[in-house]
């Protein structure tokens, strides 16, 4: 059975690890090196340490996935909009983990008092899943930036979705 739970220190191992292979192996994310682990420690630590959720899924002790919204922009204007990020590891996709975590995280994100949900995912062709995930809890696409990011050796959009939160 799958317990969709809040990130502990012990969880930040598997984190790192699910996060390293989208950042070495795809284009899912702009980032062209994994964090270390005091990089995720601190990230942890400024997401939670801010009143806002970070999320695991665990099955059977192993983490198969994490969720967190992290604040949109910096600049104080956008203080109630947040951004999820949800990343599942390698061999757990295509189980509907993805949709506990964000099932999990869209309420704790109300909680903590945002009034809007974004979602920024790379446009390669290949973003079907993370669109069809966000869709089927009511995130709509906002638009498309065209060929802002460049990695392994190619141009990607990116697609924002939104989800009003009706706080």
């Amino acid at each position: 059975m799958t317990t969709v739970r809040p990130l502990t220190e012990s969880d930040l191992p598997a984190v790192a690890s699910i996060y390293a292979h989208y950042v070495t192996e795809t284009v899912a994310t702009f980032d062209e090196t994994p964090p270390t682990p005091s990089e995720w420690r601190a990230k942890a630590a400024a997401i939670t340490g801010a009143g806002l959720p970070f999320l695991v899924a665990e099955e059977d002790g192993a983490v198969l996935g994490y969720a967190y919204a992290a604040p949109y922009r910096p600049k104080p204007a956008y203080r109630h909009t947040l951004e999820d990020t949800v990343y599942l590891a390698p061999g757990a996709t295509g189980r509907g983990l993805g949709g506990l975590l964000l099932g999990a995280l869209i309420p704790a994100a109300r909680k903590a008092g945002a009034a809007q949900l974004v979602a920024v995912v790379a446009g390669t062709g290949q973003e079907a899943a993370s669109l069809r995930l966000h869709a089927a809890f009511g995130f709509t696409e906002s638009g498309r930036l065209r060929r802002v990011g460049f990695k392994h050796g190619r141009w990607i959009d990116t697609v924002l979705l939104q989800l009003d939160l009706g706080s």
